[in-house]
């Protein structure tokens, strides 16, 4: 069963793993070489990253002590990161947390969510009603990305 649980600060080190073999592996299949590796660099500085995870305050899954995904939810409604392990695609990882997202806005009363998703999770947040608000492009580390602004109301 895949437990939901709180970021704790020694999480910092496999979220960046998690991060960075995700964009690397699953990621690539919709983004260049060049776009992945400066979406998640080579060489990343910790401290930043470390700092990064403890403003978002993320949560955590876990499967048989496993971490194999993450994701946050911002007051604002605001989903910043939410990846999860490409080892584990495709086994209910996502729908745990996404489903523990919704819960949570609905707690909170959150009237919007969005989030700035990429080519390769559009289907997955269209799956659970999000729709695009608008196409864009961003710069990172000199390369342009494509994503997409999506939200979903309640």
């Amino acid at each position: 069963m895949i437990k939901i649980r709180p970021y704790q600060a020694n999480d910092a080190d496999l979220l960046w793993h998690l991060f960075f073999n995700t964009i690397r592996i699953v990621n690539a299949r919709d983004y260049s070489q060049v776009q992945v590796e400066a979406w998640a660099p080579g060489s990343f500085d910790m401290t930043v990253w470390q700092k990064k995870m403890m403003d978002l305050q993320p949560f955590v899954a876990e499967l048989d002590g496993v971490v194999v995904g993450y994701c946050d939810l911002q007051p604002d409604g605001l989903i910043d990161h939410f990846f999860c392990h490409h080892e584990y695609q495709g086994q209910g990882v996502g729908r745990a947390l996404m489903n523990h997202v919704l819960s949570l806005a609905d707690e909170r009363g959150v009237a919007r969510l969005y989030s700035h998703v990429s080519i390769t999770a559009r289907p997955f947040f269209e799956y659970f009603g999000f729709s695009v608000v608008n196409e864009q492009r961003i710069l990172v580390r000199g390369q342009e990305l494509t994503n997409f602004v999506m939200e979903r109301r309640f």
